[in-house]
């Protein structure tokens, strides 16, 4: 590994790939710096605090509605900014990894709004973060394309393509090959800070603006945080205060009861939230998966029709509408199959969650596929017409309680043989993909990412904390899996892939992610996305 010195304040410690220099230029490295040495400090301090919490419920500490913000949400007159240009009709939003292909696909799907996802859809190789930064940017300037291999058909933009918004990496995690004052960047800011450099002017140029998705927050602290990086970042580039524009991913158990608060700290720059199922069910085992009245069965069985959950997507509705901002279902993971019957049975279940989705008040929901794309629009455009969206139905009979959404207990129980045997199949496969540079993967018929992968190996280690499996089972069926895994996907490093669910989903204390130790450990040493 090389190391250059491109400014005072950043160092790469990587070598230099294709094009790389059109991205990693002297001026932008430095912006990255400057967004490090104002907030690298106090976001180690929320991250601690983010442990702090993680104690005091672990301790039995109650989780409620916070005392002193409830004059946030007692004042009925504040509200976010309006919709930003491209963002006010969101019915059907498609998200994927910032790749050349994907991109394209997703771009021309007729989806309103594409999320490139640096964050659960992409594995953090070096090569894989600055090339999504290239594909962004070549997006922006119009210049996106590809063709295939076999035939050489070329596919470019169409005329309206959807709008693009950026997730960066969360703020637990580090970018290992930008080192600034001898520590990694956080990868937030590198992710951030790189797109908003490169892309901030000229998207505003082209009528829209700098759009984000900001994953895993826990607390109105950190979006404070973000609403700061935000202002430094237009005031460094001079770029009008409020052009940003960031819609929040509510999937964690503790962003679920501050909402309101969320939206407060970052309403000249919100766009409304999202509801995240799996990320929020990995939420809940984290925070209180050694509580036995917390004990969740097979994932599959776990609906959104469940009562706390369904409270938790009411209270979203709620809280967006009052306050002027859009609310966005879940993902459909669903992959659509090549036989008639399964593509036709896949599409029933995506409809029917839209469905629910647009009669409870959503303005839009995501997919993960292009094939979902029309079921999911046809299914709002029944309800919306041709509204944008349905902001004025502010659910004012919706009146959500802390046990509410924490009534977990309502749907508790033990897995099935069949939901054991396919969370390890499906961490398994998932994490040999993630290792070897592949962050979104269609495993049987479902589009699996990171938040899955992480639901997957922690409800193993739920079941094992509270004995419904034992052990032996599990070793079992770890072996099967893995030589199953073998035949499946001859390139596969069988050991490290076994070892990191050992480390954690067998652990006796759970990990709070599996990402931080296996990009050490592996990715930081893997550039690229191949062999």
């Amino acid at each position: 590994m090389t190391t250059s010195t491109l400014t005072h304040d950043v160092r790469v410690r990587a070598p230099f790939g294709e094009r790389h220099d059109e991205i990693l230029t002297p001026a932008a490295l430095d912006f990255v710096g400057r967004l490090a040495a104002a907030f690298g400090q106090r976001r180690q301090e929320l991250l601690k605090e983010r442990r702090r919490q993680a104690l005091r419920l672990a301790g039995g500490s109650p989780l409620d509605f916070p005392l002193a913000t409830t004059a946030v949400r007692a004042d009925p007159t504040w509200r976010v900014a309006p919709p930003a240009p491209g963002l006010t009709d969101r019915r059907v939003e498609i998200t994927g990894p910032p790749e050349r292909r994907a991109a394209v696909d997703a771009l021309n799907s007729g989806a309103r709004v594409w999320t490139a996802d640096f964050a659960d859809a992409t594995s953090p190789t070096w090569d894989n973060i600055v090339g999504g930064q290239l594909v962004l940017r070549d997006v922006v300037e119009r210049r996106i394309g590809f063709a295939t291999a076999d035939d050489g058909k070329e596919y470019r933009l169409a005329g309206r393509p959807a709008t693009l918004v950026v997730r960066p990496r969360g703020l637990h995690l580090d970018e290992a090959h930008l080192e600034y004052a001898g520590r990694s960047v956080p990868a937030a800011l590198v992710d951030f800070g790189l797109y908003f450099f490169h892309c901030a002017r000229p998207q505003l140029d082209a009528g829209h603006g700098p759009y984000f998705s900001l994953p895993k927050l826990e607390n109105r602290y950190e979006a404070r945080l973000w609403n700061d990086v935000f202002l430094l970042a237009q005031e460094l580039l001079g770029i009008p205060r409020g052009t940003v524009r960031a819609t929040v991913l509510i999937e964690t158990i503790t962003a679920a009861f501050e909402m309101e608060e969320i939206l407060y700290e970052l309403r000249e720059h919100a766009a409304g939230l999202n509801a995240g199922r799996s990320d929020h069910l990995f939420s809940l085992i984290k925070t209180f998966g050694h509580r036995p009245d917390f004990l969740l069965p097979d994932r599959a069985e776990v609906t959104m029709t469940a009562p706390f959950l369904r409270a938790y997507t009411d209270l979203l509705v709620r809280t967006c509408h009052r306050r002027g901002a859009h609310a966005v279902g879940g993902m459909a993971a669903q992959v659509p199959d090549r036989d008639p019957a399964a593509r036709e049975a896949a599409l029933a279940t995506v409809r029917l969650d839209k469905e629910r989705e647009a009669e409870g008040g959503f303005d839009g929901s995501r997919v993960a596929h292009p094939g979902l794309v029309s079921t999911c629009r046809a299914v709002f455009d029944g309800v919306l017409g041709e509204r944008p969206h349905q902001i004025d139905r502010t659910r004012d009979d919706v009146a959500v309680t802390a046990a509410d959404l924490l009534s977990v207990r309502r749907v508790s129980g033990p897995p099935t043989p069949e939901g054991v045997r396919t969370n390890i199949a499906v961490a398994l496969r998932y994490f040999a993909a993630w290792l070897r540079g592949r962050g979104a993967v269609a495993l049987y018929g479902l589009m699996e990412d990171t938040a899955t992968a992480e639901l997957a190996r922690t409800q193993v280690w739920q079941w094992l904390r509270h004995q419904v499996i034992d052990k032996e089972t599990v070793l079992r069926l770890l072996d099967d899996e893995v030589a199953a895994l073998g035949g499946a996907y001859p390139w596969a490093p069988l050991d490290e892939v076994r070892a990191l669910f050992e480390r954690t989903a067998l652990s006796v204390e759970l990990p709070q992610f599996f990402t931080p130790d296996a990009y050490a450990r592996h990715l930081v040493r893997r550039t690229g996305a191949g062999a």
